[in-house]
């Protein structure tokens, strides 16, 4: 357990996520329609801009997988945080799509370690603390898109898309400085040793995989593509400015679902998040209003990392051998295919696009209902496993 404050360890690994993930990979999705603008990238250009990152962002959380000392050094996460401050600087360089394609992959790598070695940190660091805690940190992912979205809303009227990723740049360098001390773990994880009750898991494991990968290719279709779906038919400051709200409720989303996972059945919050989720995507593609980007942003923002946070400890408290790992590669690989399964419907818009990353989620949640029928709840053993027996029992809060 580290010896700074707790809160001083969430603030720092936040910083690291809001630059890593919040700014570094998320930027682009409200940045993406100046550049269709005013930079000539066409709509399936944008998606393989898209891709590009996704396939790097899978090389780093791999690279992080196999080999662990990455993960556990403050060397590689300072490299990935200049690394990444670099790419997002060096696109106004350019008009090269090839070129923005590198970038936006070594970006991509770049993330991906910054959030393997901040993740490792604090579920090492801070596993004695409630599990609140680390959920804070999470949000700061939603912070990062948050304060970019404001940052790109602001020069919107006054500067063009070079401006922006400028601005991002210096965004991120800001939050690297404030996370630049954070303490990686000290100790590889020990390794959780097979068993029959470990096997007698796979066919929950399996559900759980299929639903966290089918969620990876339809959230990342909005993830990349709400703001310029939205800014189709709405007026300009909407786009930017739901993509704002999306940050702003991605923010407590995490905490909030880690504490409702101690409570409920994780399997029954996951169908719900991603119900939720699905909804908030189809509803720029049902209608064009403007109520209805902003409460599709609400909705997007509250559910997509609360998704994350609900399949990553379902993963744990059913012991499955590299669980996390596993589901991360599966939910990487999704990414990366969700922008191309989409990019043939972009010539039409992005209507169409939204409504089979909508569907898409809802198939996740199907998986997710599968997963609910026989759970072994009474696994996991630690304190964050659901306690459904203890309130049947009479316990009310944790």
């Amino acid at each position: 357990m580290t010896t700074a404050s707790p809160w001083t360890h969430v603030v720092r690994a936040g910083a690291a996520l809001a630059a890593g993930m919040g700014v570094g990979r998320f930027v682009y999705t409200p940045i993406l329609p100046l550049m269709q603008a005013r930079a000539g990238l066409s709509a399936g250009a944008g998606a393989n801009l898209a891709t590009a990152n996704y396939v790097g962002y899978l090389v780093g959380a791999l690279a992080g997988t196999l080999a662990p000392a990455l993960v556990r050094s403050r060397t590689v996460l300072r490299g990935s945080l200049l690394l990444l401050t670099a790419t997002l600087a060096a696109m106004p360089l350019t008009h090269s799509t090839v070129v923005w394609g590198v970038l936006r992959l070594l970006a991509g790598a770049a993330s991906a370690l910054v959030f393997v070695v901040a993740v490792a940190s604090l579920l090492h660091h801070l596993r004695e603390h409630p599990a609140h805690l680390p959920g804070w940190a999470f949000g700061g992912v939603g912070a990062g898109i948050a304060l970019s979205g404001l940052l790109v809303l602001a020069l919107r009227p006054v500067a063009d898309w070079r401006a922006a990723w400028w601005a991002a740049a210096a965004l991120a360098a800001v939050l690297a400085a404030a996370s630049w001390n954070l303490r990686p773990e000290d100790a590889p994880a020990a390794a959780v040793p097979g068993s029959r009750t470990a096997a007698r898991t796979h066919r929950w494991f399996g559900a759980l995989f299929v639903s966290y990968f089918l969620e990876g290719v339809g959230y990342i279709v909005a993830g990349t593509f709400l703001v310029a779906a939205i800014g189709q038919g709405s007026p300009g400051w909407v786009g930017s400015g739901a993509w704002v709200l999306v940050g702003l409720a991605a923010v407590p989303s995490s905490a909030l679902w880690a504490r409702l996972g101690r409570r409920w059945s994780r399997p029954g919050l996951l169908l719900t998040a991603l119900t939720v989720q699905a909804v908030g995507i189809a509803l720029p593609a049902v209608t064009g209003s403007t109520a209805a980007a902003l409460g599709s942003a609400v909705l997007f923002g509250a559910t997509f990392l609360g998704v994350s946070t609900l399949a990553l400890a379902t993963g744990a408290h059913l012991r499955f051998p590299r669980s996390v790992a596993l589901l991360t590669a599966g939910y990487s690989v999704g990414q990366i295919l969700g922008p191309l399964a989409v990019a043939p419907l972009l010539r039409h818009g992005y209507h169409q696009a939204l409504l089979l990353a909508a569907a898409l989620v809802l198939a996740s949640a199907a998986a997710a209902a599968v997963l609910r029928i026989g759970f072994p709840h009474h696994m996991g053993g630690d304190h964050t496993a659901p306690v459904r027996q203890r309130q049947r029992a009479g316990a009310t809060h944790t």
